[in-house]
């Protein structure tokens, strides 16, 4: 009786059989083994490039900082040219920073309303012409946003300056002293134009898969559409708006061609947002490599990995965001 009751508790064998032998034999298949190896090569090759590009870097900023006669985190010039080379990035620094807060913080409240109105409250026949016009601005050229802006945002800027003077010019940050308006938060301004299509692209996707079960159980509650969507959408979104903020953050901070277009280079640092000046990381680089000689461009690769460590930065504090929370990675 005692053989039998263990007998009964053990846990039966595992079952064999041709199904079992198929299952073996479809796992090992020479398909199956071929992609694992390209998809393991993939992932590989991307850590040898990104290793690559950063070794390089390193080795031309080093470089240059050996022959920089300027503290390279505070000064506020750029001579790499002259002799002897002095730079800093304390400028480009503030600059790339300041102009990208300003896009966020004025792109994604917008991208996130818009994401929603096409999602939730748009109907059907002008919900898909109006995601098809934003996916469509995702694809212009930085030269042409750079034209607009210099051409048209810039000349129709005044007004509001005059307003912000009138009203918070009392701060000192939004003072404004006449002149051309390519200032960093025209900058800021332009930028978030350019992030928008992104940010509402990648927020209504996400959007969109909110299960509908969820929905539709606050609906059955009595809960009213605003309710639904901050209890049921914006929770289950939360964290693709976060990809989505850091992906348009991260076009912010290496966009080249549209900020070296409308603002004005000048290595000092402004007591208001609305004074001209400033420059950015990817503008200095643009604006500077072509006249540039050996150490000068040693210089600019230096301050190009500032920016690459800064990006791998941001992009590590999202990740970071969204893993502190579990219900995000669910």
């Amino acid at each position: 009786m005692e053989i039998s009751s263990a007998t009964a508790d053990s846990p039966p064998p595992p079952a064999s059989g041709p199904a079992t032998e198929a299952r073996t034999k479809s796992a090992t298949r020479p398909g199956d083994r071929i992609f694992l190896a390209f998809s393991r090569g993939s992932g590989i090759l991307l850590l040898v490039i990104m290793a690559a590009i950063a070794v390089f870097l390193t080795v031309r900023a080093t470089s240059a900082l050996s022959k920089n006669e300027g503290n390279f985190f505070t000064t506020f010039e750029w001579t790499a040219n002259g002799t002897p080379p002095v730079f800093g990035i304390a400028v480009l620094a503030f600059g790339t920073v300041v102009s990208s807060v300003i896009a966020m913080l004025i792109a994604v409240p917008v991208a996130i309303g818009i994401a929603l109105f096409i999602s939730h409250y748009a109907p059907r026949r002008l919900a898909a012409p109006l995601s098809y016009v934003i996916d469509l601005l995702a694809a212009v050229p930085s030269i042409v946003y750079g034209l607009w802006g210099a051409l048209f945002l810039v000349p129709h800027l005044g007004g509001l300056y005059s307003w912000f003077d009138d009203y918070l010019g009392w701060t000192g940050i939004l003072a404004y002293h006449d002149g051309a308006a390519r200032s960093l938060f025209t900058i800021g301004i332009l930028l978030a134009i350019m992030i928008l299509p992104i940010v509402t692209s990648v927020s209504r996707e996400v959007f969109l898969q909110t299960p509908k079960m969820n929905e539709e159980a606050a609906l059955a509650l009595g809960a009213t559409r605003w309710e639904v969507i901050r209890m049921a959408v914006l929770p289950f979104g939360r964290s693709g708006v976060i990809s989505a903020s850091m992906l348009g953050l991260g076009r912010a901070l290496g966009e080249t061609m549209a900020v070296a277009t409308v603002l004005s280079p000048g290595f000092e640092i402004g007591k208001s947002l609305l004074d001209p000046g400033g420059g950015t990381f990817a503008q200095n680089i643009a604006s500077s490599f072509k006249e540039s000689g050996e150490i000068g461009k040693d210089a600019l690769i230096a301050s190009g990995l500032v920016l690459f460590v800064l990006t791998l930065l941001v992009n590590g504090a999202a990740r970071l965001i969204i893993a502190r929370r579990k219900e995000y990675t669910a």
